[in-house]
């Protein structure tokens, strides 16, 4: 749990001269960077910024995501050196990667709490800052979508499918 700020309460010491004041920074919104800054300093604040505001479900996606695409490229990368003598084995299994991948990539899609965007994907968001009421839905429910144990079960349900026919491919 985020640790709490302290409120800024006015105080009754008078106040310094204008000329002498350092400049103020905002304590709650996301640190900001100059038009010049480093490569460097951009990935770190894109960095810090997706473990600060990134849940914890969606990390464990992200991470295995990550796994799939490493499995791939060992796979891709074995059969550009030692060969594709069993080539079906090696479709088989590259096919099986990329598609658990965009299974997981469709996962995340659905659980994921949805962004600041007004995109199509973000209805129930864009009805709420209208100030129009989106009615009583339970909290895994977006508007129109599905909730998170129909999305995960439509994931088991499309991964068995997938590894069927990868085995079934292997003859």
């Amino acid at each position: 749990m985020p640790t709490k700020r302290p409120s800024a309460t006015p105080s009754s010491a008078p106040s310094p001269s204008p000329s002498t004041t350092p400049p103020t920074t905002l304590l709650s919104g996301p640190k900001t960077l100059s038009a010049n800054a480093s490569v460097s300093d951009i990935a770190c604040n894109v960095w810090n910024q997706y473990l600060t505001t990134t849940p914890q479900r969606t990390m464990l996606l992200d991470a295995f995501m990550a796994f799939l695409v490493l499995v791939g490229g060992v796979q891709f990368a074995y059969c550009v050196v030692a060969g594709n003598y069993p080539f079906n084995a090696f479709l088989s299994g590259f096919c099986a990667a990329v598609g658990q991948f965009v299974l997981t990539a469709s996962l995340r899609m659905q659980t994921s709490p949805s962004g600041s965007g007004e995109g199509e994907g973000n209805k129930s968001f864009s009805a709420a800052k209208a100030g129009k009421v989106v009615g009583d839905r339970s909290e895994g429910v977006k508007d129109g979508g599905v909730s998170h144990e129909r999305a995960f079960a439509d994931y088991i349900f499309g991964s068995l499918i997938l590894h069927f026919f990868c085995i079934n491919f292997i003859n």
